[in-house]
């Protein structure tokens, strides 16, 4: 999804969906991101925001946008593929299209003295569906990445989520605080899989700047990636959201990391 929402020349966010319940380390509501919760300070600091700024439009105006991701390397970021795209909104591959900060290891946009501000400066699209692997001018060596899981999605299957999603579908600027939930595993395809809201609501769902967030499951105190957000309907709703599937393309990540050094 992508919504504009703020003038710059004129202005906008890109917008795709997910900031779901989760019930590990959570504080009290938030009222932000359709339902979910804040996180508690340090938690997920694999968790990363992008900041993007000048995206240029096909009629010469320029707009800032947002976007949501995880620490997969000390030096790589995975998020939607859509959230990096030429004047045309084609996903691109190759240098940063566009100015883009990656936010990582902060909970709250107050602790201006936690975590790193590093620019994005190469970006390498999937080639069979919306997820992309960006690289970090240097790497983050205080954050433990977040593993990926190797074994496919399971309908019913609970995931947290961790994301940077707007108020609501209208709101003007991603989340200052990162927000969590559960999600439910609805459908299993080949390249995606499909979720509905667990906890703290069954609406509890997709705001705009989450595209790339993370679903994972936390067992036992460990994380693993099993897909990222890709899409759904405006923000609350109750009905399904698609996410990409991150164990169909392991392999290809890993290929991506491991060339780079």
């Amino acid at each position: 999804m992508l919504r504009i929402l703020r003038p710059k020349v004129i202005a906008g966010m890109v917008a795709a969906a997910a900031a779901v319940g989760a019930g590990v380390a959570m504080s009290v509501p938030a009222g932000a991101v359709a339902n979910a919760r804040d996180a508690e300070d340090g938690a997920f600091p694999f968790a990363v925001k992008f900041l993007m700024s000048d995206i240029p439009k096909p009629d010469g105006s320029t707009y800032d946008s947002a976007c949501s991701g995880a620490l997969i390397d000390p030096q790589w970021v995975i998020t939607a593929g859509h959230c990096f795209h030429d004047v045309d909104r084609k996903p691109v591959s190759g240098p940063t299209p566009y100015a883009t900060t990656a936010i990582v290891g902060r909970t709250d946009d107050a602790e201006a003295d936690k975590g790193h501000e590093v620019d994005v400066v190469e970006v390498r699209q999937s080639p069979v569906s919306d997820v992309a692997v960006v690289k970090l001018k240097k790497p983050i060596k205080d954050v433990r990445p977040l593993a990926l899981r190797s074994a496919a999605p399971r309908p019913g299957e609970t995931l947290v989520l961790a994301g940077w999603g707007q108020e609501s579908a209208d709101a003007t600027e991603p989340a200052t605080h990162l927000q969590v939930g559960k999600v439910r595993i609805q459908e299993v395809q080949d390249k995606i899989t499909t979720v509905t809201g667990s906890w703290p609501s069954a609406d509890t769902s997709a705001c705009p700047t989450d595209s790339g967030a993370p679903y994972f499951e936390n067992h036992r105190g460990a994380n693993a990636l099993v897909s990222v957000e890709s899409g759904g309907p405006e923000c609350p709703h109750a009905q399904q959201e698609r996410t990409s599937r991150v164990d169909v393309i392991a392999d290809w990540i890993k290929k991506q990391i491991n060339e780079s050094y």
